[in-house]
């Protein structure tokens, strides 16, 4: 998943003709606050440290990647390669640095918390595993840390979701759009998956998107939301979460019901 959200806001667009659509959207509860990455200001992107902090801070959840190792395991990195030692699936356990933990220790951190679960397994990135045993593997780790219902797995890729999905029914998953997806055909493939969520990028997002994503039982979790604009409008149209790299703004207009103060 990308850092940041750019090009034309959401919030303007809601702003122009849509405030009456919130309720078309709503589910009766409160948008829930995803730390991308964990909490990065001041700490490192992905680290125990930065999981620990979000979940001090109060959020709701968070957000983290996963990619393969050589041997097996799962390293808790957003790139492929790890800055001079090379790419992660080149890598066994004791050559990560230590601050690249293992999915198992960050589940351990994050208790109490919603994780997203990204499985990295990009086609054109070094590492790719063309079998999908990265998603089986997710899966397994989950489990057996007895975190199925406290997880949403996502991913970019169809077919990594459909392995997590032939490997553990239970999972919830979750659909991630690139910036330049086609929202319906995205929208009627979850559906036809069984999937639980779909994931757009923020300046996707329409309350027209909301409604038809809600009205098919899908959740609809945005990344990455770091404009208090947009955090405001999306908010008030009744999206089930945003994954931010702003936790104490975002947190603070979820909590208000969409001000954006």
């Amino acid at each position: 998943m990308g850092r940041h959200a750019t090009g034309k806001q959401f919030g303007e667009f809601f702003e122009r003709g849509h405030k009456d659509a919130r309720h078309a959207g709503e589910r009766g509860a409160v948008t829930a606050v995803y730390a991308h990455r964990g909490y990065t200001v001041g700490y490192a992107e992905n680290t125990l440290e930065a999981f620990a902090e979000a979940k001090r801070l109060g959020a709701d959840g968070v957000e983290l990647d996963v990619r393969l190792t050589a041997d097996g395991a799962l390293a808790v990195h957003h790139d492929p390669v790890i800055a001079g030692l090379g790419p992660v699936a080149g890598l066994t356990v004791s050559d990560l640095p230590a601050h690249v933990p293992l999915l198992a220790d960050a589940l351990t951190v994050c208790d109490g918390l919603v994780v997203d679960v990204e499985i990295k397994n990009d086609p054109a990135q070094p590492g790719y595993d063309p079998g999908e045993s990265v998603a089986a593997l997710t899966a397994a780790a989950v489990a057996e840390a007895g975190w199925t219902e406290r997880v949403i797995v996502s991913s970019f890729q169809a077919s990594t979701l459909r392995a997590a999905q032939v490997a553990d029914g239970r999972l919830r998953l979750g659909a991630l759009w690139s910036v330049f997806a086609d929202a319906d055909a995205a929208v009627d493939l979850a559906v036809e998956e069984g999937w639980y969520a779909v994931h757009p990028f923020v300046t996707a997002v329409s309350p027209a998107l909301v409604e038809r994503a809600h009205g098919a039982g899908l959740a609809v979790n945005v990344w990455t939301v770091n404009s208090p604009r947009d955090l405001a409008a999306l908010v008030e149209l009744g999206v089930d979460g945003v994954i931010t790299d702003l936790l104490d703004n975002a947190l603070s207009i979820a909590r208000s019901g969409g001000s954006a103060g």
